[in-house]
């Protein structure tokens, strides 16, 4: 057995644990089985650390399977993203990437067992009779008027089903369990359904598609899974998946364990609702990096390390709760901190003439890239008498508090020298478009000489080397934590979830950024260059230096 003392537990590990021991399996093997209809997002990310991340840790295997069973609302480009996100978060698949479509013929098999097993029917009840016959949570269901059709006539209905011989909605195969259950997922359940459409990957083969219950639980089985891990809702559903497994000749019997699914602050994981947010143009796709999508986060800059250290604290339990988004940023900081090398970029920039700066002079300084890492190395910074500081680091005047540059006083240019501000220029609204400076030229890596102390350090980029650059600044999405509980969700949009910075100035280093790299602006937050904007730079937040919602959250 694998050593679990630097594991974190759960009660899933445990139970894996005492079937380990007891014999009970002496492989572990996982799935994870995405729709191919949509992107992954974070509450996914959740679900591929956890069915990977116990295969690993159990040296067991864990297969990627597309529940590839409503060809309406699939297609293979979503087959590709979701590929490419599990591969980006760090894990492998076992073998070949597997598709329930693969296991279509078994499928219909054991269809055509319970139908001879008298515990299937073809039933033609319309959807609106479906609903009236199940009945409700406080009343039972009433049998279909064709619950008793013979065998002999169901196989017969069936095959016609198969032959595209019904329209679609004119028929369904159902199972024949329980009308008066509790449980209104063991209400005769449809098995089947006439669909005439292509498929992504069978083409025209079927015009009947096996529904997800029928589909998951024989897939499992087929692929050997010993424990099959999905979220709370499907609890009720352990009792279709356990009967369909116990009444088909199937001899593999995996079982199934439910957890919590993941609900985060001041987003939406409701794949309705990203729908919604996408087609009605309230971001701009699935990658926006405001989406909660792991292509989205990704785009913002997050890496993969960060979210799996993410799912690691938040822990797998049967209990539902809201995970702060703090939490996920402290994950994004913790690792930028210590990953991400220092650059500087000016957002909003106003211009610094040194005026005793030697004419037509410039310097390269050997600048730290990291100030706690000197692994990072150094590079080189073009310095000039011309340079960009942000507006808001200058005042006319200002108290102690402000310890930034003011008329009239010194500040220290990060990895530079001291500059005095001595005169300003305004425009006609009064806006301060030049500040006119002095330097202290013996103050180059070093205290000035007469020990005057210096305490403000501001950033900088030379005007004659800046690179244009435009800055996404993306916050949260919503302005409340739970979004999903407002009538209109909608109408909890955070307008300040965007804010682009057309006119901002770069050092030329960061023109060679590769995309999606991290970087942090010193004293701004950290960046990462943009990976659909070739033709410019673009860098877009990934979160800021502190985390500027406690205060609002505290109100």
């Amino acid at each position: 057995m694998v050593d679990t003392v630097a594991r974190p537990s759960n009660f899933i590990r445990n139970i894996i644990d005492e079937d380990l021991a007891s014999g009970k399996h002496s492989q572990i093997q996982t799935r994870f089985p995405p729709e191919p209809n949509g992107y992954l997002h974070i509450g996914h990310a959740k679900s591929i650390c956890l069915n990977f991340g116990i295969a690993e840790d159990y040296n067991g295997k864990c297969n990627l399977r597309f529940d590839d069973t409503n060809p309406t609302k699939e297609n293979i480009d979503y087959v590709r993203s979701i590929e490419s996100d599990v591969t980006w978060l760090g894990f492998t698949w076992n073998n070949d990437v597997c598709y329930s479509s693969n296991y279509f013929d078994q499928l219909y098999q054991y269809a055509l067992e319970l139908i001879k097993a008298g515990k299937a029917y073809v039933c033609f009840l319309n959807g609106e009779q479906m609903r009236e016959y199940r009945g409700t949570l406080k009343e039972p269901g009433k049998n279909s008027p064709y619950r008793d059709t013979s065998i002999e006539e169901n196989l017969a209905l069936f095959e016609k089903m198969r032959a595209g011989e019904f329209k679609e909605g004119e028929c369904a195969l159902r199972a024949k369990i329980d009308m008066a259950s509790p449980f209104m997922c063991m209400r005769d359940p449809a098995l089947y359904r006439v669909k005439f459409a292509h498929h992504h990957q069978t083409g025209e083969k079927w015009c009947i598609y096996p529904m997800y219950d029928f589909t998951h639980c024989i897939s499992d089985a087929i692929e050997g899974i010993t424990h099959s891990l999905c979220t709370l809702e499907f609890q009720d559903n352990r009792r279709l998946y356990d009967w369909v497994l116990d009444n088909i000749s199937i001899e593999s019997r995996p079982h199934q364990y439910e957890f919590s699914r993941l609900n985060l602050e001041y987003t939406v994981l409701s794949k309705r609702k990203l729908i919604a947010l996408v087609e009605d143009n309230h971001v701009a796709g699935w990658d926006d990096p405001r989406m909660p999508t792991v292509a989205g986060l990704r785009r913002r800059g997050y890496t993969a390390a960060s979210i799996r250290e993410f799912c690691k604290r938040i822990g797998v339990t049967k209990m539902d709760n809201m995970v702060e988004m703090a939490m996920l940023e402290a994950c994004i900081r913790e690792d930028l901190n210590e990953n991400a090398p220092r650059a500087m970029a000016v957002l909003d920039p106003v211009k610094v003439i040194i005026e005793n700066y030697p004419a037509d002079q410039q310097e390269i300084l050997h600048v730290s890239n990291h100030p706690q890492n000197e692994a990072f190395g150094k590079r080189d910074v073009p310095f000039s008498g011309e340079l960009w500081i942000e507006k808001e680091d200058f005042r006319e005047s200002a108290n102690k508090k402000f310890k930034r540059l003011v008329l009239g006083k010194e500040v220290r240019l990060r990895g530079a020298y001291v500059i005095k501000a001595e005169r300003i220029e305004t425009n006609e609204a009064g806006e301060v478009t030049t500040i006119y400076c002095t330097y202290d030229a013996d103050t180059l890596g070093k205290k000035p000489a007469d020990g005057r102390s210096v305490k403000g350090v501001i950033h900088w980029v030379s005007a004659a080397h800046a690179k244009p650059a435009e800055v996404r600044l993306y916050d949260r999405l919503f302005q409340v934590p739970n979004p999903a509980a407002e009538e209109d969700f909608t109408q909890a949009l955070n307008p300040q979830s965007l804010v682009v910075m057309s006119n901002c100035v770069v050092e030329p280093s960061l023109a060679d950024l590769e995309a999606e790299k991290s970087v942090q602006f010193e004293r701004t937050g950290y960046f990462c260059r943009d990976n659909q904007s070739a033709d410019k730079l673009v860098f877009n937040r990934t979160v800021g230096l502190r985390d500027s919602w406690a205060k609002v959250e505290a109100k």
